[in-house]
């Protein structure tokens, strides 16, 4: 016999063993259950708590990724507007220095048009070279080419002697101008073939032409231009260019006037 106290009234029972034990055995069971149940619910708070910290660094660390992600990106757009600006600037730059050039020779042009009023080129040419033809040409020859027998002739005839009276120079010059009807639109490689027919049939050695003809090409604004590897000894020229270049071959041919010089004397004992 077990002896037990009522919790309510305070009176004291006893009671079989087994029944004790039944007694006991129930109140054993609830405070596991209920521990059980504590601790389930612990463990489901634990494993909330868990979730939702692993949530919080996955999305800090999206977060992180898609700032540096957006960070790259406005440096990649950055760095294409500072190429793409830099690209702008070199062609301005480009087109700058080109309208200068443009404005240079249009104004040139503009200058020269001015000075040669009521005058053609060939008379410019001409008036030029009687201004020096004393003291640097004494004894050159250069006329108008009137000989047409051939079908065509050129505008002028240069012809250089020595003092012996050998000729050691002689030029074929055609001068062209943008403003004359004739040559209107067309290039200066339109006139190549003219040119070299009639140095050859007026036995010159070189030909010449003088040219305001595509102003805006580079390459005949350079200087003097040899277009030997399409006719043979031919010269294109700006008008400013038209005495230098004969002073050239004029310099470049007294260094063989001294073989030719032998050679009439040759000629003439034979």
């Amino acid at each position: 016999m077990k002896e037990i106290t009522c919790p309510s009234c305070g009176k004291d029972f006893n009671i079989e063993d087994s029944g004790y034990s039944d007694i006991v055995s129930q109140i054993r069971n609830e405070e596991f259950t209920r521990d059980l149940d504590e601790r389930l619910k612990l463990a489901q708070s634990e494993k909330k708590t868990a979730v939702e910290l692993a949530e919080a660094k996955k999305n800090a660390e999206l977060l992180g990724l898609q700032a540096e992600l957006d960070r790259l990106k406005s440096l990649e757009e950055m760095n294409i507007t500072l190429a793409v600006s830099k690209v702008k600037e070199e062609l301005a730059s480009q087109l700058t220095k080109k309208d200068e050039e443009i404005a240079y020779y249009k104004d040139y042009k503009a200058k020269l048009s001015t000075k040669m009023v009521g005058e053609t080129l060939e008379q410019h040419c001409e008036i030029e070279f009687e201004k020096v033809r004393a003291m640097a040409f004494p004894r050159a020859y250069f006329a108008k080419d009137n000989d047409a027998k051939s079908g065509s002739k050129g505008d002028y005839i240069f012809k250089d002697f020595s003092e012996e009276g050998i000729e050691f120079l002689s030029i074929m010059f055609e001068m062209k101008n943008e403003a004359d009807e004739t040559a209107t639109k067309k290039k200066n490689e339109d006139f190549f073939k003219e040119l070299d027919k009639d140095r050859t049939e007026k036995g010159c050695e070189y030909a010449v032409l003088v040219s305001l003809l595509e102003l805006d090409n580079d390459l005949y604004n350079t200087g003097i231009v040899d277009v030997s590897h399409k006719y043979p000894k031919m010269y294109v020229v700006r008008p400013q260019f038209f005495l230098p270049l004969i002073s050239l071959l004029r310099n470049a041919s007294q260094n063989a006037l001294e073989y030719k010089t032998e050679l009439e004397i040759v000629k003439e004992q034979n």
